[in-house]
């Protein structure tokens, strides 16, 4: 991710409350479970996507704790 995509993405989920910040939170990892997944089977072609996701994964959690 670029910044401008980066202060965009933190903009947007800091504008969020803390039942989507969850919700958010838990569809990522659903999603890195599937590309893990993927990765294992050998079908995974975007491999960036993983640490993509474990990045946002941890934005994430980085606002819900500034929320606190």
């Amino acid at each position: 991710m670029k910044l401008n995509e980066v202060k965009s993405l933190l903009t947007e989920l800091r504008g969020l409350s803390a039942e989507e910040l969850v919700t958010r939170e838990q569809e990522l990892k659903k999603e890195l479970f599937d590309l893990r997944f993927q990765a294992a089977a050998g079908q995974l072609e975007n491999t960036v996507r993983l640490d993509e996701v474990k990045k946002t994964i941890a934005r994430v959690k980085t606002v819900q704790r500034e929320a606190k």
